[in-house]
């Protein structure tokens, strides 16, 4: 009788105890994070590229590791004497990656992505870099491409934890740690 008892005691309490949790308006969940802002796309006609303008013949890099001159020719991209081998491993994580006067975060994963791995940048001001979604390795060389496949630099590593190079427009960019 006492053990029946005590049972009942504690599948009272415990029924109790529920109650007043439910009662007291529910778990204590964190309010839900702000939506983060994103660019908008432009879904309109874009207009085709042309040579004779300052700035858009650089936007057919090839996917090849070579970069275009101002002349609609594609010059190769020779190797600094100092460029040190590379493996995909050394290239995963967070890096500083400064271009010009820009200067933010980029991200690079093994997860496969259109020609290379997955990559991205956060706080970056120009849209070259920002536009970074993969990066792969051709040899020594480090390739950063668009969402298209399309090269937007290359870059060789110099020191360890260190990596400098291009831009396909011609800008000195820097990945470092």
């Amino acid at each position: 009788m006492k053990r029946a008892a005590n049972l009942g005691l504690v599948v009272g309490l415990v029924i109790l105890a529920a109650g007043c949790q439910r009662l007291s308006g529910g778990p204590n969940y964190a309010a839900p994070l702000p939506a983060t802002p994103t660019t908008p796309v432009n879904s309109g006609a874009l207009q085709p590229l042309d040579p004779a303008v300052p700035g858009t013949e650089t936007a057919t890099a090839g996917l090849d590791g070579t970069t275009p001159t101002t002349d609609g020719a594609v010059a190769a991209v020779t190797p600094p004497s100092n460029a040190q081998q590379v493996g995909r491993t050394d290239l995963l994580g967070g890096w500083k990656l400064a271009s010009g006067a820009d200067n933010c975060m980029a991200f690079m994963t093994l997860t496969t992505w259109s020609g290379g791995y997955r990559a991205n940048t956060r706080g970056c001001a120009t849209p070259v870099l920002t536009g970074i979604s993969a990066w792969d390795l051709n040899g020594n060389q480090v390739v950063l491409k668009d969402g298209s496949g399309q090269t937007v630099a290359q870059l060789y590593s110099s020191q360890s934890g260190r990596f400098d190079g291009q831009t396909a427009t011609g800008v000195p960019v820097s990945l470092y740690r």
